[in-house]
């Protein structure tokens, strides 16, 4: 009897905690994010200028208000470029994570879902190319502090009520499903109903559910092979790993063509890399990988899952960028890998808050913010909504306030690309005087050539910085440094 009462105190502790959550990434305060008219800004490798001839006169732009007349240059096309990113946020409602009676992951998810942001994007690129962009990118509603918290407000109602008696609490999925593209006439058209059913599928992944392929629960469970719970921290080089152990389990036969690789103690070792692109997946033949659909026709070059001896490669490489803050002379050095179209962003943010990055302006960086709590919306349906998986609004923050332990990643199409990629990120990478030390570095060979770990337990080889224990080392967290 005493274990029961135990086990109903934890519950109701739980219950309480998620209706907390809940209102607190809720009810946030939005403010509007400005941005220089005279300034380029990037996003993941795009440039859009937002000064006109005519427009010397004002200095910034407010983005999110409507009213005003700032869609001019190339405002338009950076919104509906930003807004056609996959917007991955904390969940409520959804079925209990492995291992554990959440329904929610508000207030300790964060970091997972921005390495989810991050996986999502490079599936853009492998499916749809950089130039795609949602159709209906332009028609979403800003998420103003009117809207917030109002929807703030019902949540906590309906919380408490369902909390106290018991009784699941009502959805609040966005009002009507997106109507399914009409047949298309032309090639044109049927390329873009085509391209838009990769998106819908793409999404679908990422579901808050048990059987979807990347979503929060796989993640979960696959973290519970690093000693990782439901409810605890994730650190970016943690989810590094957690993001490439999904990839490689992924059923999913159009998922047959990627793979993903994590770099060991912020080296890049060129064979293994080269070997993740020409390998098969675990379990699969060549012919099991001919299976996978078709994609879509785009400006890129044929996608690995189309070819018998070629995977496309998601490398992920994480990084300390200074001791207890960010040192600033690794700032050009990321605005500098921000603007690289194969790029896939940075997992990091501000200490214990994880954010995604994508792009910069001046002395900002821009980012995707996953602190804002959604009710779970049921991706199994073929029409399932998809509004609250793409953010209308921006967020930046100053460089200076980023926090120095984080996760880049990038997109490689084929070893030729790869090639192309670790020549030039290399001479991105040549330190200055003050630097002393390269972010990261490319070197021929295999990481076991170089292993320093032959004498320890599988179980520790998993984790991702192991240094030779003669050099002398400082523990920071998730790594490790010089």
């Amino acid at each position: 009897m005493e274990n029961k009462g135990s086990d109903e105190v934890e519950k109701l502790k739980t219950k309480f905690l998620s209706v907390w959550h809940s209102v607190k990434y809720s009810w946030a305060l939005k403010s509007k994010t400005s941005f220089s008219r005279n300034s380029p800004v990037l996003l993941l490798g795009k440039c859009y200028h937002f000064k006109a001839e005519d427009d010397d006169n004002h200095t910034e732009a407010g983005y999110e208000s409507p009213d005003e007349d700032f869609i001019m240059g190339n405002v338009e096309g950076f919104r509906k470029d930003f807004a056609s990113r996959i917007w991955l946020t904390y969940r409520e409602e959804f079925p209990p994570l492995p291992g554990s009676s959440l329904t929610s992951d508000c207030g300790w998810g964060c970091m997972l879902r921005a390495g989810q942001m991050m996986l999502a994007q490079a599936l853009i690129l492998h499916f749809l190319g950089r130039d795609w962009t949602w159709s209906e990118a332009l028609r979403l509603q800003p998420l103003d502090t009117e809207t917030w918290t109002t929807t703030a407000a019902k949540r906590l109602v309906a919380s408490l009520e369902a909390s106290l008696q018991g009784s699941p609490r009502p959805s609040d999925h966005e009002s009507s499903p997106i109507p399914q593209t009409q047949a298309a006439g032309s090639a044109e058209e049927a390329d873009a109903h085509l391209k838009e059913m990769y998106h819908r599928n793409l999404v679908s992944w990422f579901g808050d559910t048990s059987t979807s392929q990347l979503g929060l629960h796989k993640l979960v469970w696959l973290g519970l092979t690093t000693g990782k719970r439901a409810g605890d921290w994730y650190g970016p080089a943690v989810v590094a790993h957690i993001l490439k152990k999904a990839v490689e389990n992924a059923m999913d036969p159009a998922l047959a063509g990627i793979s993903a690789y994590v770099s060991q103690d912020c080296t890049v070792y060129s064979a293994d890399v080269i070997d993740s692109h020409r390998a098969p997946k675990a379990g699969q033949t060549c012919a099991e990988r001919s299976d996978s659909p078709p994609l879509p026709q785009t400006n890129q070059p044929a996608s690995a899952s189309t070819l018998p001896d070629s995977r496309a490669v998601i490398i992920l490489i994480p990084v300390r960028l200074g001791g207890e803050k960010t040192n600033p002379e690794y700032f050009e050095f990321t605005k500098s890998i921000l603007s690289l179209e194969y790029c896939l962003g940075i997992i990091g943010g501000k200490p214990k808050q994880a954010c995604y990055f994508v792009g910069f302006q001046d002395d900002s960086l821009i980012y995707m913010d996953p602190h804002y709590c959604q009710s779970f919306v049921d991706v199994s349906t073929s029409d399932f909504p998809l509004q609250s998986f793409h953010c209308p609004s921006p967020k930046k923050m100053p460089f200076s306030k980023m926090d120095p332990s984080c996760t880049i990643g990038f997109y490689s199409r084929s070893v030729q690309d790869y090639e192309k990629i670790s020549q030039e990120l290399s001479k991105v990478l040549q330190p200055s005087a003050k630097e002393k030390y390269p972010a990261f570095t490319f070197v021929q060979g295999h990481g076991r050539d170089y292993d320093l770990s032959a004498g320890l337990t599988p179980e520790k080889r998993e984790w991702p910085f192991i240094r030779d224990p003669k050099r002398t080392v400082i523990a920071a967290g998730d790594f490790v440094l010089l």
